[in-house]
């Protein structure tokens, strides 16, 4: 999804190639990473909804430190979502097996509120609201 932010800890610099780099970590490096948990996102699952969190709309931001440990705010559909104890969990599993993540923190955020207009085209159609 392209309104994920995906930040590192320090100030932006941009490179004569255009590329912008807030990282200690190699720009081609933090690409990898960058992909690699992404992809591991898209493999924890809503147990209600025939779509990943990350199509669904759930991650608002990831932070890749310098030191490499991951910072991830995300939300659910809604407050009282039943698995809302253990899906944190889910996502430190599975962004945590990474090659090259040194520790993952999930944080819930409710705010903004999640909205089905959050969810990719993907998980809309996974949904059948497309």
């Amino acid at each position: 999804m392209d309104d994920v932010s995906t930040t590192a800890e320090t100030a932006p610099e941009v490179a004569g190639d255009g590329i912008v780099s807030a990282s200690a970590i190699p720009a081609d490096e933090l690409a990898r990473l960058t992909d690699d948990i992404v992809s591991a996102l898209k493999t924890v699952y809503d147990p209600e909804i025939p779509a990943d969190i990350y199509e669904l709309g759930l991650v608002y931001k990831i932070d890749i430190e310098d030191d490499r440990s991951v910072k991830i705010d995300m939300t659910l559909t809604a407050p009282g979502c039943p698995v809302a104890g253990e899906m944190p969990g889910w996502v430190e599993n599975a962004v945590g097996a990474v090659e090259g993540v040194s520790g993952v923190e999930v944080a819930m955020v409710f705010d903004p509120p999640w909205t089905p207009d959050r969810m990719s085209e993907e998980a809309q159609v996974a949904v059948g609201w497309y």
